[in-house]
């Protein structure tokens, strides 16, 4: 039993791994500006690969839950996301990600009744005030619009993994099957957003070719496939603890790859952040059933019994 909650605890790690990722990967990589199409170039090729792969469509009540699915988890949060990433340095983008176990948390409590341990919140808050530290490295770059994007993507991302836990996938319907349903819809929601707002398609160069293969491959069909198969077989808010190696992966790579500064205060931040994830994943034991009451019936047989073993001089102590 424990080898199967460590084997799911690190293929859910994998998602918030891959999803550090995004950050560094669009500010070095991706075509300026263009948050939208960006999200969309992540999307829509990666599900309709998928559905034509898997050959199956939704049925009944899943043609709008797939639908309000796709849109939170991935028609709004992928371009909050990016707006996040092009307008916040990239480890500061990916820190704000650390708001979601709390956002979780009380959207699992009002929408599943999942109750939060105290080493849960307590474990929030301490990843909580590790981003507080990391985010003191990079004070330039900061705009409220690109905060916006970041903490709007941590709502939405938090409704739509509520919703996907609430609604187990149908019978005989496999995890990449309900990843591209999401990937098309939401692909289909980012699609006249993108030619609206941002105009005719950017030109796409080699590294940005890679860029959107990366992140739709490892950083979308690979990730979500993992976060969701967390979501199935762990409670909500201890998935949602785990996403804070988001954060802890942006930062790193910021730090390695791109050149942020990082100093002692850093340093805790992220040693907050990876005691949150591991505090979190602390199961309270089940408290212990109590055996139930003899019946009158029972007493009356076990008197009898001690009765007559007492008359053959053979009775024990109860």
């Amino acid at each position: 039993m424990e080898d199967n909650r460590l084997r799911t605890l690190g293929i859910t790690a994998i998602a918030p791994l891959a999803w550090g990722t995004t950050y560094l990967t669009t500010q070095e990589l991706l075509p300026p500006d263009r948050p939208l199409f960006s999200a969309l170039m992540r999307a829509l090729p990666a599900g309709l690969v998928l559905l034509a792969v898997c050959r199956r469509l939704p049925r009944g009540d899943w043609w709008w839950r797939a639908a309000l699915l796709g849109t939170c988890n991935i028609g709004l949060f992928f371009p909050l996301l990016f707006l996040g990433a092009y307008h916040l340095p990239g480890g500061l983008a990916a820190t704000t990600q650390a708001a979601s176990p709390l956002a979780v948390m009380g959207l699992a409590f009002v929408l599943l009744r999942e109750r939060a341990t105290w080493t849960r919140v307590v474990a929030a808050l301490v990843g909580l005030s590790g981003v507080a530290l990391l985010v003191l490295r990079s004070p330039d770059g900061v705009t409220a619009l690109g905060l916006v994007g970041a903490f709007g993507s941590v709502l939405v991302s938090g409704l739509g993994f509520v919703m996907v836990k609430r609604w187990p996938r149908p019978d005989g319907v496999s995890m990449l099957t309900l990843v591209s349903w999401q990937l098309v819809v939401g692909g289909l929601v980012l699609l006249p957003l993108a030619l609206v707002v941002e105009g005719a398609p950017p030109a796409i160069d080699l590294p940005a070719l890679g860029g959107y293969l990366w992140l739709g491959t490892a950083g979308t069909i690979l990730a979500y496939c993992c976060w969701f198969h967390g979501l199935s077989r762990m409670p909500a808010g201890a998935v949602a603890l785990v996403g804070l190696l988001n954060p802890v992966t942006g930062t790193a790579l910021g730090v390695v790859v791109a050149g942020e500064a990082f100093g002692w205060p850093q340093a805790l931040g992220m040693a907050l952040v990876l005691g949150g994830v591991v505090a979190g994943q602390h199961r309270t034991p089940p408290a212990p059933t109590p055996a139930p009451a003899p019946t009158p019936t029972d007493d009356a047989a076990v008197t009898g019994s001690t009765t007559w073993r007492a008359s053959s001089g053979c009775a024990t102590s109860p």
